[in-house]
């Protein structure tokens, strides 16, 4: 029987167990702080992928649809469809806030610091005819057909008027032109037929498009969509329109994508 007391004994357990104890402790602190060397930490300098994608309808089938471009009126940042004559699909245009639209054919925005409407402007309407002479052009509009190469030709040939020579594009896997074209330096607008410049029309007895200033100057982009023409133009009313303004009206131009015709 041991001689040693309650006390005593206990004194001595503790004592036995102050070393397990403090390997133990060792070892959960050593597996807490520990991080392996070869664990790589992330690098501020690694390329980030940010998906582009349209949230969710509210029954959470697909993506928001693509609304139509408006009839008129302040327009919300966001893409819209633009109808094609003749042609199977819309093509989109993607527009920032601040722009307005018209009769569902054109855009424009305005220059706080200049007096007219319409500083800068997408034209979208289709241009079945050209005058000859854009000046006198009542009853002389004509007809050019569906082509991409006719519609150039035309507009090169108009009095009154100038373009550049056409350059070849390429707008998504259509084939297509780009020119630019502005009044000609010694026309008076005022004298021309109901006092402006007619460029083109969707009717052959009434012109859609025109210039009322000499200083309008247009970009075209005449498109051949499997035999079908498709006309886009970005302009400006001046050359004292602010150059932020037209940068932002060349980025909507270069926005346009046609869709493939999947009726054809």
């Amino acid at each position: 029987m041991s001689s040693m007391t309650p006390l005593e004994k206990v004194d001595q357990r503790s004592l036995q167990l102050l070393p397990m104890v403090a390997i133990a402790l060792i070892g959960c602190l050593g597996g807490c702080q520990y991080e392996p060397d070869n664990v790589p930490l992330p690098s501020t300098s690694s390329p980030t992928t940010e998906a582009r994608t349209d949230p969710p309808l509210p029954d959470g089938g697909g993506t928001r649809p693509v609304p139509p471009l408006p009839e008129s009126g302040d327009m919300d940042a966001g893409t819209y469809l633009v109808p094609v004559a003749g042609y199977g699909e819309p093509f989109e245009i993607t527009v920032p806030n601040g722009w307005f639209a018209l009769d569902s054919k054109s855009l424009g925005k305005d220059d706080p610091d200049h007096p007219a409407e319409w500083a800068v402007y997408i034209t979208l309407w289709p241009a079945n005819y050209v005058s000859k002479d854009a000046c006198t052009w009542m009853g002389a509009l004509s007809d050019v057909g569906p082509s991409a190469e006719a519609f150039v030709d035309a507009m090169a040939a108009q009095s009154s008027a100038a373009s550049s020579p056409p350059a070849k594009v390429m707008v998504g896997n259509y084939s297509g032109f780009e020119f630019d074209h502005s009044v000609e330096g010694d026309v008076d607008i005022n004298a021309c037929d109901a006092g402006r410049l007619c460029i083109h029309s969707e009717s052959r007895y009434t012109c859609s498009r025109w210039y009322s200033t000499p200083g309008e100057r247009e970009t075209y982009r005449v498109v051949d969509l499997n035999g079908q023409r498709a006309v886009v133009a970005v302009g400006h009313i001046d050359e004292s329109i602010n150059p932020e303004l037209m940068r932002e009206a060349r980025v909507i131009f270069d926005s346009i994508v046609f869709k493939s015709d999947k009726t054809s």
